[in-house]
């Protein structure tokens, strides 16, 4: 099957846009921060007082190589995993101790690295899924993301399993949007993909920033990354090594040297 995946392409002026990362006195107030996140597996601490934060209508990038802690600060920002220390501020409430399940009902949807769709239930009952808690407008929801996704309209029918794998990160992120999240956390969206098939999806993960849903992204394709993203923060074995507007740090010696390389 082919690999091929069309987005619905951005309405006309709809690119990033200005920086939208809180930094100053009068900016807007994050609608998620994470203080001094540790996560330690038994005696292994893998992410050690971690602070980040996402503005309204900001994507905001995680990037570092292999073990920087990265998907663990996804994992316990969505619930998955209990910190051992540290706050997550969701809309100003402190849901540091809320379960998965009602952090989804809250508006902070996680898509997981290596997407997770049940390969064995349809395309269609993949989407139901991401609409589980919801008491009415799954329906609606659906039909939005069939018209985002044109490839998943037309094979709603078809086993989750057969798709290609761009197709397949495309379900994983449609089944999340269902959910119409406030903060969308995305977990090494490009992983095991074509670079077209990345390109691709990253178009689709800026036309949701630009429809307003706040997106953090975790990505190793720290340069691609980057691009996208109004403000970054690079990881280093559990720690944050730099932090800043996405453009300066794409400019930063330290970060070409590291991550990034030539083009």
């Amino acid at each position: 099957m082919s690999d091929e995946v069309r987005p619905t392409p951005p309405a006309a002026g709809s690119g990033p846009g200005p920086l939208r990362q809180p930094a100053a006195p009068g900016s807007p107030e994050p609608v998620l921060r994470v203080h001094n996140l540790v996560v330690a597996y038994g005696q292994v601490e893998a992410v050690h007082g971690v602070s980040f934060a996402a503005a309204p209508g900001a994507l905001v990038a995680l990037v570092g190589a292999n073990g920087a802690g990265k998907s663990s600060i996804l994992d316990a920002t969505a619930g998955l995993i209990r910190p051992r220390a540290g706050r997550v501020i969701l809309a100003g409430r402190d849901v540091t101790r809320w379960p998965a399940h009602r952090l989804v009902a809250a508006g902070l949807v996680r898509v997981p690295e290596g997407r997770e769709i049940l390969a064995s239930l349809t395309v269609a009952e993949n989407l139901q899924l991401g609409g589980w808690h919801r008491r009415s407008g799954a329906a609606a929801a659906i039909e939005e993301v069939y018209q985002r996704f044109p490839v998943l309209a037309d094979r709603r029918g078809l086993a989750a399993g057969a798709l290609s794998g761009g197709e397949q990160q495309m379900l994983a992120i449609a089944r999340a949007l269902v959910a119409q999240p406030t903060v969308l956390l995305l977990d090494e969206p490009s992983m095991g993909l074509a670079p077209r098939i990345v390109d691709a999806v990253f178009a689709v993960i800026e036309e949701i920033r630009a429809s307003g849903t706040t997106v953090v992204l975790v990505e190793q394709n720290a340069r691609r990354a980057l691009r996208a993203a109004d403000y970054g923060y690079v990881l280093e074995t559990g720690d944050i090594a730099l932090e800043g507007p996405a453009t300066s740090l794409l400019a930063d010696p330290r970060v070409i040297e590291a991550y990034l390389g030539l083009d």
